[in-house]
């Protein structure tokens, strides 16, 4: 049986590989979230509160275009629904632990920490007591170089000219998440439907045709696993 401090150890082994991936991706948001006019204390709270990529870059570009409140938090919870399959997943496994526990590893809990940590819960090989250290070590890991590259993204983006325009960088580093993502069909028709559907209510006021896709691809996705 391994003890919980080797555990936490292994997480942040297993998790520092993915950093470098996620490197590039805080320091964009930190340029992009400058270049739309937040302050640099929200755009680094941001990083901390919300503690979301794909979130964070939709916020910080609908705040850019003066999109009101209440968009900005519908677009970002339809965007963040894909965490509420990841509990689904995680529960039977944490559902044993103190309330305490279970609400850090919720805030901790993003596409890169489940990626590395639902492998290491499905190894029936090792035992289930001080697994939750694993996901620990790899969440905060994750958490901290979000932190600090974020940060030096702002530090950055203060001294970026508003004409450089970086907003193209938004859509090159979210189809680099897509593409791998589609392995299935499911996937591929959301993909599909929502690329479809935001093209053809693009002129919608506020933004609102990034959430008409958003809900649209999800929806198919579903049906489509559904009649699978």
């Amino acid at each position: 049986m391994t003890s919980a401090r080797q555990e936490l150890l292994a997480g942040i082994r297993a998790e520092m590989p993915v950093t470098l991936g996620v490197t590039p991706f805080g320091l964009i948001y930190g340029v992009l979230a400058t270049a739309a006019g937040l302050p640099p204390i929200l755009a680094i709270a941001m990083s901390s509160v919300v503690f979301a990529g794909s979130a964070q870059f939709i916020g910080a570009q609908l705040f850019g275009v003066g999109t009101p409140g209440i968009i900005i938090v519908l677009t970002t919870f339809v965007v963040n629904l894909r965490h509420a399959l990841y509990s689904f997943s995680m529960a039977p496994y944490l559902q044993r632990l103190p309330l305490r526990w279970r609400w850090l590893l919720a805030y901790l809990l993003t596409d890169e920490a489940y990626a590395v940590t639902i492998g290491h819960y499905r190894d029936e090989s090792k035992a289930l007591d001080h697994k939750h250290w694993f996901f620990l070590g790899s969440g905060l890991t994750l958490w901290i170089v979000w932190q600090l590259t974020t940060i030096v993204g702002v530090a950055l983006g203060a001294q970026i000219p508003p004409t450089w325009a970086l907003d193209f960088t938004l859509a090159l580093t979210f189809i680099g998440l897509v593409i791998p993502a589609l392995q299935d069909r499911p996937n591929i028709a959301a993909a599909l439907t929502a690329g479809v559907v935001a093209v053809l209510s693009f002129n919608l006021p506020y933004k609102l045709g990034l959430l008409i896709a958003s809900l649209s691809g999800i929806l198919v996705g579903v049906w489509m696993e559904r009649r699978a």
